[in-house]
């Protein structure tokens, strides 16, 4: 993937109102992916010793695969409405995976927070840009 085509790419697709500037998404999923590596590894963790079953893991584990496709889909492909797909998957995998651990281990659901209302604001962006640029 050509970053430089990429980027102009996205700088050319319409968006709405409310899109914050480019420079800031890799900040905010920089933060983001440390609260994810802590947070999803310690359900890993907890699963590997027998404490937490496999099917609390399970929506951890395809929320990581979902939220890995994005970036390929979305800049390497450039196809929004695949990409609209994903982060709705992204979005429902981690609500899954918030409710299943939210009994079990409150914490994990706590620090995910912010990784829910970005991911909610970023399907919302999303799917603006794609129905902008249909």
């Amino acid at each position: 993937m050509d970053s430089t085509s990429s980027a102009a790419w996205y700088a050319q697709l319409a968006k709405p109102f409310f899109a914050p500037p480019a420079w800031l998404f890799g900040p905010v999923w920089s933060v983001l992916y440390v609260v994810i590596a802590i947070s999803f590894g310690y359900v890993l963790v907890q699963t590997l010793k027998g404490r937490l079953p496999f099917r609390v893991l399970l929506p951890f584990i395809l929320n990581l695969i979902f939220n890995a496709a994005y970036t390929p889909i979305q800049f390497g492909l450039k196809n929004n409405l695949l990409a609209s797909v994903d982060i709705l998957l992204v979005l429902g995998t981690l609500l899954w995976a918030l409710k299943v651990i939210w009994r079990r281990k409150p914490w994990v659901a706590y620090v995910n927070i912010p990784y829910l209302l970005w991911v909610a604001f970023a399907t919302v962006l999303q799917l603006s840009i794609t129905w902008l640029n249909r």
